[in-house]
């Protein structure tokens, strides 16, 4: 496949780190993290990115949407990366709103997905129950009940779910925490009795929030594809969220990079630049080496998804992996390249090894997607 973006892809780009630059630089997260803001990014911000199409791109053109691919998504996410944006596009558009996308019924996907692809609604996914990623680990239980269902039980790490107007929840109608079978996704109000969303700050001053479900009741019209197949909704989405994640991070460590290297031009001792020091040179080019690698397997992976290729989601845990340990690589190396003061708060790029932890274990870490790409070679 094509490592290279079409004209058309890298004027996206473009216009992504421009606007990007401009409206969101990382000083503004700071501000956010400094003001504890309580939606925790500008919902202004979100409105004009809405407006741009950003919210749209992957949505059919029937739900206002652009009906392009992941491979112009990802752009848009790897400058998002560059400065740190804080946006419910991931979360939103990606997560929940790609469950209604893939399982969704025909008036779901249009009252719902409309609304999300013009920066009317926000949605969140309630999936992760335990301390790491493990989409099959599910106890949250859904019975039964008067015609619907109640659902009762614990969520844990939901992105932006303290804003969300609908959460796309996964419960167990069937089987036990692990099993494959029995999965089912049911969208909850916000407002639903029995629901209790607390909000959590986490090191790099993001969203996220914990969820219990106490009894909360849903009609069947709450639910999202088959009862018991939720895991098949699931999977394609997890695979492109894992790529486009990984877009994401290629911004992060290129930006972290970038600055470092300015760092290592300017900073001067004994008289001259650090960037003249032999060993301080042959560390930036495995780190330079390192992200080439990285944006080579994104594009890949991002390529394979919108191609509909066999070995698709292989490379969607390929390049998570694969992100996860340049990121940890570049996020330590910039901090360690900059000295004392980068671990200060006066430094931005502190921010971005902030960052780079929460990105490291977001959807899986690097075990988890090794595993995964294994068990999917045959191993």
């Amino acid at each position: 496949m094509a490592l290279v973006l079409t004209e058309e892809q890298e004027l996206l780009k473009q216009t992504a780190r421009e606007f990007v630059q401009e409206k969101s630089p990382v000083a503004e997260l700071r501000r956010l993290r400094d003001s504890v803001d309580t939606t925790g990014f500008d919902a202004a911000l979100w409105k004009e990115m809405a407006e741009l199409g950003w919210a749209s791109v992957v949505y059919p053109e029937e739900f206002g949407g652009m009906d392009l691919g992941c491979m112009e998504l990802g752009q848009i996410f790897e400058e998002c990366g560059r400065s740190l944006v804080a946006s419910p596009l991931f979360s939103s558009v990606v997560l929940a709103g790609g469950c209604v996308l893939e399982g969704g019924n025909e008036t779901q996907q249009k009252d719902i997905l409309t609304a999300v692809a013009g920066g009317e609604r926000l949605l969140a996914l309630a999936l992760q129950e335990g301390p790491h990623h493990d989409p099959l680990a599910v106890a949250t239980s859904a019975e039964e009940a008067g015609g619907g269902y109640r659902l009762t039980g614990t969520k844990t790490f939901v992105l932006d779910g303290h804003v969300a107007d609908q959460l796309v929840v996964v419960a167990r109608t069937s089987g036990s925490a692990g099993e494959r079978a029995g999965l089912t996704l049911f969208l909850v109000d916000a407002g639903a009795a029995g629901l209790s969303v607390t909000r959590t700050l986490m090191v790099d001053g993001r969203n996220a929030s914990k969820v219990e479900l106490a009894g909360v009741e849903v009609e069947r019209s709450a639910l999202i594809g088959e009862v018991g197949a939720g895991a098949d909704v699931l999977d394609p989405v997890l695979d492109r969220a894992a790529a486009l994640l990984s877009a994401e991070m290629v911004g992060t460590l290129s930006e972290a990079f970038d600055r470092t290297l300015e760092f290592l031009k300017t900073r001067e001792q004994f008289g001259v630049a650090i960037g003249s020091f032999q060993a301080l040179k042959h560390r930036a080019a495995e780190m330079f080496v390192e992200i080439e690698l990285s944006r080579s397997i994104v594009l890949d992976a991002l390529s394979a998804l919108d191609a509909g290729a066999a070995d698709a989601s292989a490379l969607a845990s390929c390049a998570k992996a694969r992100c996860n340990d340049t990121l940890f690589q570049v996020g330590n190396e910039a901090v360690q390249m900059f000295g004392g003061i980068g671990v200060t708060d006066e430094e931005e790029i502190g921010f971005f090894m902030k960052r780079a932890r929460v990105l490291q274990s977001m959807l899986g870490h690097s075990a988890f997607h090794r595993d995964r790409f294994a068990s999917l070679e045959g191993y």
